[in-house]
């Protein structure tokens, strides 16, 4: 698109000279600065240099100097003698109600706007995989649904996590228990779970040593893009070898093909409280890591009101989840 600044106009022999960008203020006013404005309303209103420089805590040279840029900057002397003291010029009287309000603008442009949540209407996109999905944010949207004006919840995929995906905007917080590194983005931990032995209780009992863990059949996640969990990549590391019968997609698959069978799932203990919750559980016969979950963000997103908010809210939804689980 051609814009103002892109134009060029006739100089009226067959030439072209460049046009001001409309937008923009002539390079010399881009020189005045909030100490220059702040100066020239204290000389104009304490009607001295002195009087000014005793208002402003500064020397009267500081003062003198502010003003003599001032002046060279708009091209006008701005204070005359007069008597023994000096006079405003026509030009620095219709420069004062706007001085006044430049230097109201700035001071407004560095105040930080206070957060309400009541008062707020926020989009929100997360990325997470139908695990984290689940368990965390249908929670997460009941209580921001209460305490916001209006919230339009997206949820993306994550698949494997990029820093890029925060980089780019495509979303503004990352839930993962595998969180993307780089020195621009932030993570907190939101929770700690285990993995444990998911079967149906119908058809078998749980594993009791690991030959009889190993001996059965098992059911896992193995991503579109050839990710596995990492419970899987655990066991591969220790040479254990099990004998996959099912590899889904996502965890929402799991129950359809547990259900009837003898085979065995690995998987965190959280799945009880989703789509796991009608079977058995059972802690594993081999020592395994703990597995945390965590939010991510961007660092330009780290001291904004609103985001530290959503974030802490999701904080308070971890807490309540884990503290339902060990009651």
């Amino acid at each position: 698109m051609v814009g103002p600044a892109a134009r060029a106009g006739s100089n009226g022999r067959g030439g072209r000279e460049p046009m001001n960008d409309l937008h923009c203020p002539p390079a010399h006013l881009l020189e005045i600065d909030g100490r220059m404005l702040r100066t020239f309303l204290a000389v104009l209103e304490a009607g001295s240099v002195t009087a000014a420089a005793e208002r402003l805590g500064l020397t009267q040279s500081a003062v003198s100097h502010a003003l003599e840029r001032l002046r060279e900057v708009l091209g006008d002397p701005l204070f005359v003698k007069s008597g023994r003291g000096i006079a405003a010029t026509a030009r620095a009287e219709a420069l004062a109600a706007p001085a006044r309000q430049l230097l109201q603008d700035l001071e407004q442009l560095g105040r930080r706007p206070q957060f309400a949540p009541r008062h707020t209407e926020l989009v929100l996109t997360v990325a997470a995989n139908d695990f984290q999905r689940d368990l965390l944010l249908p929670p997460l949207q009941k209580r921001l649904t209460g305490q916001l004006k209006s919230l339009r919840l997206i949820v993306i995929p994550s698949r494997a996590p990029t820093a890029q995906m925060l980089r780019d905007g495509r979303c503004d917080l990352i839930v993962t228990p595998r969180p993307p590194e780089g020195s621009d983005i932030l993570q907190k931990r939101l929770l700690t779970d285990r993995y444990v032995c998911f079967f149906d209780a119908r058809k078998r009992a749980a594993p009791v040593t690991l030959a009889d863990y190993l001996a059965a059949r098992h059911i896992t996640v193995a991503y579109e893009d050839g990710r596995r969990l990492e419970f899987d990549e655990l066991l591969e590391a220790r040479g254990l070898p099990r004998v996959v019968g099912v590899a889904v997609p996502n965890f929402g698959g799991i129950a359809a093909f547990l259900s009837g069978t003898d085979m065995l799932a690995s998987l965190p203990s959280l799945m009880r409280l989703g789509p796991l919750g009608s079977f058995a559980g059972a802690p594993l016969p081999l020592s395994t890591p703990e597995l945390s979950m965590y939010a991510v963000w961007h660092r330009r997103r780290h001291d904004d009101q609103a985001h530290a908010w959503l974030r802490g809210q999701l904080e308070e939804v971890a807490h309540e989840i884990t503290a339902a689980v060990q009651a």
